[in-house]
C-alpha cells in the first residue's frame, strides 16, 4: 500500500521535441511523491519541506522591512502548510504550521501600525514569488515585544513537534529536522 502526495508545478519547458527548433512554453507539470506504507514520510518531501522553511527567512529578510517580519513569517508558514497534502504522514506537521501561522498573524494584527496599510511583498530575486495575502506591519513601539512573543511562538511549535515525535521512533529524525528549520526563523526576529 502506498500513500501518494500529488503536487502541481509550473515548469518552463525549453524544448518539447528532439527537433532543431526549440519551443518555449509554460506548462503545468504534475509529479508524485510516493510514501511507502509502514515507513514514515519521504526523504524527497522532507527535503522540500526543509527548503521551504529555510526560504521563509530569506524571503522575509529580503523584504527589507522589519515591521513586516512577523506577519511575513506567518504567511510563509501558512504557504508551507498549504503545500502538505491531506492524508499523509505530515498531517501533524501541517497542523502545527497552521496553528503557528495563525498565532503569528493574530499577534501582528493586534499590534499593527495604524499609520500603515497592508502590503503584498514580491521577491526581488523572483518577481513571480509573492506573498499570498497582504502583510500587516507591526508598530515600531510594539516591535521588540512582538518579536519576543513571536520567538516564543516559534519555540513552542518546535517543542510540540519534538514531543509528538517521541512516541514514534520513525518520526524523531524528520520531526527534529523540521523543528530545527522552524526554530531557525527566530534569527530574523532577533536581528
Amino acid at each position: 500500500m502506498f500513500k501518494t502526495a500529488i503536487k502541481g508545478l509550473t515548469a518552463g519547458i525549453s524544448c518539447l521535441a528532439a527537433g532543431s527548433v526549440p519551443a518555449l512554453a509554460q506548462a503545468p507539470v504534475t509529479y508524485s511523491v510516493v510514501i511507502p506504507a509502514g515507513e514514515f514520510g519521504s526523504a524527497a518531501f522532507l527535503s522540500e519541506m526543509l527548503a521551504t522553511l529555510a526560504a521563509a527567512k530569506a524571503f522575509c529578510r529580503a523584504a527589507g522591512d522589519p515591521a513586516l517580519n512577523v506577519d511575513c513569517l506567518s504567511e510563509r508558514l501558512e504557504t508551507a502548510a498549504d503545500g502538505i497534502p491531506d492524508g499523509t504522514d505530515y498531517d501533524e506537521v501541517r497542523g502545527v504550521l497552521q496553528e503557528t501561522s495563525q498565532r503569528l498573524k493574530r499577534l501582528a494584527r493586534q499590534n499593527s501600525d495604524p499609520t500603515r496599510g497592508r502590503v503584498t511583498v514580491t521577491s526581488s530575486a523572483n518577481p513571480a514569488e509573492r506573498t499570498s495575502r497582504p502583510l500587516t506591519a507591526v508598530s515600531s513601539v510594539a516591535q521588540a515585544a512582538v518579536n519576543q512573543e513571536a520567538v516564543r511562538i516559534l519555540e513552542e511549535a518546535a517543542t510540540v513537534l519534538l514531543r509528538s515525535a517521541e512516541a514514534a521512533q520513525e518520526r524523531q529524525t524528520q520531526y527534529a529536522q523540521i523543528a530545527a528549520a522552524i526554530d531557525s526563523n527566530k534569527v530574523l526576529l532577533r536581528s
